[in-house]
């Protein structure tokens, strides 16, 4: 702590206080007109050795600003308990933006959205079950006077009038497109002065459509729009209420990001390029959203609100610097018109980084993870409830219970259920469901049960919704399963209770990791098709670089190389690859560990020179559910059922009525 004291205090004794204001029609840094031209890019889609390449290329690309989001789920996993260092180390990369002398852009949320895990609000909110987000409940606004309370102690000291790069602060994020609130805007403003940033330009980004919804009086405006927008039309209103504003488009769409099962985006670059000559001839600033887009690793990815539509673990964007860091056709035209905006030549492109072909590599080890001995122990239940509720963040979820006697034909009904569901009715697999297929979570039981059968319903959580009031989007099963069946002509519904809960937490270190691989055995000549399992093999390199490991021939999981865990991959598509950066690679020898809950085709997989991020295979989503015309025909006259006397739970611990929860 004290050498990192003393370093910081070296550095602002070094660095000169300076000053940047919203002054008459433009900016002024210094005292002299300045064009904000920014790059998003997020320090935590980037491994930090990789950072600094970033930053250089979006320099030589022509902007003299980096903008960053501060994800708050990142930094505090656990309530209470921050993390600031490794790739969490905001400071360090605000420091590296200075070096290459780029300003920087902070947006600390709370609430980001940006594809991201809730928008990046951290998943312990959820605990509190009545909690308000994103409103002026208490409890939500002590937590984030912490959350900012930390981010101030990191940045405020980095701020342009404390001698550092950062220019502006972003307050809260496009909060008209949620709820019109002020009282709750103006409680962000007002967190945010508090913690050291009462000196800095604050804004609040929105669409024209409804910035006026919680435009604050002491606040910068600024308008958030994509490629193919009337850009002139977008500051109408804004220079009708303020004709002296500077005027800024803080989120200019390079392009768009990928989801599950859904056909990849891409954007043409002559509308981006049109868009910001613009808005440069008409002395507006812009941030390029994004620049580049990067990678969410690990769980970061998060869910749109279009049903359920859960986003890839490839954040490309379709940007001007693709996500391997690499400069793309789209980042020269870019140059090309920046470099005309320029009083000096702009820096060389920073030369790519390596890229390897990994030669196939077959996995000669697993470990079923349902398996009697690889379970963890259970939580009894008498209700199901959320994963939330017993202190599971990430990962999967198995809900175990035994089942009162029902023929063929009886429905199954999850109520409600999130995310991607296995069931299991003794032992046997009896179907998959998926909330974002229709959202029907029903299926029938293709064959009578006995009283006391087994039934275990394993859900995997595929990344919260980062988007519109549905953010409170707790994992799991929610409220209930129920059976519903009939007892003669009557319609009973069973409301099964008296659970075995059991957590599968998605290990986010390498420890874990390596213990977990350092138990698995021999994959057995009949494997363990169709069944949750890990899997590892090793391979050998003589030389380290950028990969894209082909997941095609597997089902739906998560990977690890060397402890880092690279993100999601689902056979569905259209993403079939998976980023692999060199700076997670070492010569010699180097673990893939795999986590496949549907079971691969082939257990095996390679790295390629290119990604496949357009391939969709929409077959293998799940079709078990009784949807549509038979679910209605199936759940007809519940409400109406002539009253019969409740069947008996058979001593299952099981609820019973009829015609009704």
């Amino acid at each position: 702590m004290t050498i990192a004291l003393l370093a910081l205090s070296s550095f602002l004794c070094t660095a000169h206080a300076g000053s940047f204001e919203a002054g008459k029609g433009t900016f002024l840094l210094n005292g002299k007109p300045f064009t904000v031209k920014a790059a998003e890019l997020h320090y935590a889609r980037i491994p930090r050795p990789y950072w600094e390449h970033r930053i250089k290329m979006c320099k030589a690309l022509g902007m003299n600003t980096i903008c960053i989001y501060i994800f708050w789920n990142k930094h505090e996993q656990r309530e209470g308990v921050f993390n600031w260092s490794d790739d969490c180390d905001i400071a360090a990369f605000c420091r590296l933006c200075q070096k290459n002398g780029m300003y920087v852009i902070v947006r600390p949320g709370p609430y980001v959205c940006a594809e991201w895990e809730m928008g990046g609000l951290p998943w312990w909110l959820l605990k509190k079950r009545d909690i308000s987000l994103r409103d002026c409940d208490p409890y939500f606004l002590e937590c984030v006077k912490r959350f900012e309370t930390e981010v101030g102690k990191q940045l405020a000291p980095l701020t342009i009038e404390n001698g550092g790069p950062i220019i502006m602060m972003q307050v809260e994020n496009e909060y008209g497109s949620y709820a019109e609130n002020k009282p709750y805007v103006s409680e962000v403003r007002d967190i945010l002065r508090s913690v050291g940033f009462d000196k800095t330009v604050l804004f609040q980004c929105d669409w024209s459509s409804n910035f006026e919804m919680n435009a604050l009086s002491d606040l910068l405006w600024t308008m958030n729009f994509g490629t193919g927008a009337k850009v002139l039309d977008q500051f109408k209103r804004v220079k009708q209420l303020r004709p002296d504003q500077p005027l800024m488009c803080s989120e200019y769409w390079s392009g768009w990001f990928d989801g599950w099962g859904t056909s990849h985006q891409t954007r043409p670059y002559d509308a981006m390029v049109k868009g910001i000559k613009t808005m440069l001839d008409n002395n507006i600033s812009f941030s390029l959203y994004m620049a580049h887009g990067g990678t969410s690793f690990a769980q970061w990815a998060g869910a749109n609100n279009k049903g359920f539509a859960p986003d890839c673990t490839s954040y490309d964007y379709d940007a001007p610097i693709n996500e391997q860091g690499a400069a793309t056709e789209k980042y020269y035209k870019l140059r090309e018109l920046l470099q005309g905006y320029s009083d000096t030549k702009l820096p060389d492109v920073p030369k790519p980084m390596p890229i390897i072909q990994i030669p196939e590599v077959r996995f000669d080890h697993m470990m079923p993870l349902l398996r009697a001995g690889n379970m963890p122990e259970p939580v009894s239940s008498h209700d199901v409830m959320p994963m939330e509720q017993y202190d599971l963040g990430y990962g999967s979820i198995l809900y175990s219970t035994t089942m009162p006697a029902v023929k063929a034909g009886t429905l199954l009904q999850i109520n409600d259920m999130c995310d991607y569901a296995i069931v299991y009715v003794n032992d046997k697999k009896v179907g998959e469901l998926y909330r974002g297929n229709g959202y029907e979570t029903t299926l029938r039981l293709p064959e009578d049960v006995a009283e006391g059968s087994s039934l275990d319903i394993f859900i995997e959580a595929m990344g919260r919704i980062n988007y519109s009031k549905l953010i409170n989007d707790p994992k799991g099963i929610t409220r209930s399963v129920e059976l519903l069946t009939t007892n003669g002509k009557d319609e009973v519904t069973y409301n099964l209770k008296d659970w075995k809960v059991y957590r599968f937490p998605i290990y986010d270190d390498a420890a874990s990791i390596d213990s977990l691989a350092d138990n698995m055995s021999a994959i057995p000549g009949t494997g363990s098709a169709g069944t949750p399992a890990y899997y590892k093999a090793s391979f050998t390199l003589k030389k380290t670089g950028d990969t894209y490991l082909d997941m095609s021939s597997w089902g739906k999981g998560l990977v690890w190389v060397n402890g880092h865990c690279l993100g999601r991959f689902w056979n569905v598509g259209p993403q079939q690859t998976l980023f692999l950066p060199g700076c997670w690679l070492k010569k010699g020898k180097n673990r893939v560990v795999v986590l496949d809950i549907t079971g691969p085709a082939k257990a095996s997989l390679r790295g390629l020179a290119e990604p496949v991020v357009d391939q969709l295979h929409r077959e293998f989503l799940p079709k078990d559910a009784v949807k549509g015309k038979a679910l209605k025909e199936a759940l007809a006259g519940r409400a109406g059922a002539p009253k019969a006397k409740a069947a008996a739970d058979g001593g299952q611990g099981n609820d019973a009525a009829p015609g009704a929860k």
